[in-house]
């Protein structure tokens, strides 16, 4: 099941708000959903924004993948900027590492 970070619209007519859930991806977009994240109002001035940090980043930690505008959301809150402090970066010097690791016939080649 892929879960997706995604904004559920509830609200009145021509007044939306909307709610950060994780959802399956195949679930329409106001349907069933796992966990309501966090709220976003965006008609208020200025938006208010309020997400629930520790259960925003067990998500992403899990691999829920959070669509365009979530991920902004997540940004402005700031709990983007905390899953990225948590992820292992990345070097080139750790990848040159890995791939001296692997032995060189292990790359898939057929005999």
């Amino acid at each position: 099941m892929t879960v997706k970070l995604r904004l559920m619209r509830v609200g009145k007519k021509k007044q939306p708000t909307y709610r950060i859930v994780a959802a399956d991806s195949h679930s329409p977009r106001d349907g069933r959903f796992i966990e309501i994240v966090g709220t976003y109002a965006p008609r208020s001035d200025p938006s208010e924004i309020s997400v629930k940090n520790e259960k925003a980043l067990a998500w992403l930690s899990q691999g829920a993948q959070p669509t365009d505008t979530v991920r902004k959301l997540l940004e402005i809150s700031g709990v983007w900027g905390e899953f990225e402090a948590t992820k292992t970066p990345r070097t080139p010097a750790a990848r040159q590492r890995s791939r001296k690791a692997a032995p060189a016939g292990a790359a898939g080649r057929g005999a």
